[in-house]
This record gives structure tokens, sequence and C-alpha cells, in this order.
């Protein structure tokens, strides 16, 4: 059986480091020769362009085979779960600010690990799905 993978969407990186320059050059503008607006403009731009790396560095956030579960761990580093390992999968559906969100929960006994559709490409019930249909679950 072929491993199952989800991903970063392609465009979230761009996205990210597009808004970074976008900061910087805001910083620029409206600076005014103040080095601290231009500080924390630079700070800030520095920040999502580094959340933007780890998208490109560590693209696939989770993947599932009959082995295990491979995930994340720190900036871009990885760590398999055997199933054995794994004390429970569920979904969190909360309301928030008139929306609704989901979050995958992969419960590993010493770790929890918490993904959105933002780290799946796909809303996290769909992975849950696909963990069940699979029989890993």
């Amino acid at each position: 059986m072929d491993s199952l993978r989800w991903r970063v969407p392609r465009k979230l990186p761009l996205v990210k480091l597009v808004g970074a320059g976008a900061l910087l050059a805001v910083g620029l503008l409206f600076a005014d020769g103040d080095v601290v607006r231009l500080g924390l403009a630079a700070v800030a731009a520095a920040a999502l362009a580094l959340w933007a790396a780890r998208d490109l560095l560590a693209p696939v956030r989770l993947e599932a085979d009959p082995s295990g579960v491979t995930v994340v761990a720190g900036f871009a580093g990885r760590r398999h779960l055997a199933w054995s390992q794994i004390e429970g999968v569920r979904v969190d559906t909360r309301p928030r600010m008139g929306m609704r969100t989901e979050m995958l929960e992969i419960d590993a006994g010493d770790s929890l690990h918490l993904f959105t559709v933002y780290d799946l490409g796909v809303p996290p019930g769909e992975v849950a799905q696909a963990l069940t249909e699979r029989g890993y679950l």
C-alpha cells in the first residue's frame, strides 16, 4: 500500500513571502526616518518570511502508511509515530467569530499534533475520513 500525504497548499508560502515584501515596503514608505518603525516592519517581515521558509522546507505536514504516521516536528524536522503509539485521532470543530474551524488532533500520549486546513491542504475531516477508509484507525 502506498502512503497518504497532506501538504501545505502550494500558494501559501508565496502569499506569505509577498506579505513579507509588502510589510517591508510599507515600513520603508511610512518610517519617515524613524528607525523604530522601520525596525518593527523589518522584524515582522522577517518573521513572515521565516514562516514561509518553513512551508518551503517541510511542505508535507502529515504522511500516513501502514506502519504509522510521520508528522512535522520542530521547525522542519520529522517524527514517525507507529500506530501503536497513537492513542487517538479526532477532528475538533469549534465556532469562532462567526466561522467554524476544524483541527485534526493526533494524540500520541506524550505529544499532541494539531493540523489545520492550512497545514493539510484539505479540511481535517477529509483526512480523518481517508485514514478511516484505509483502515489505519
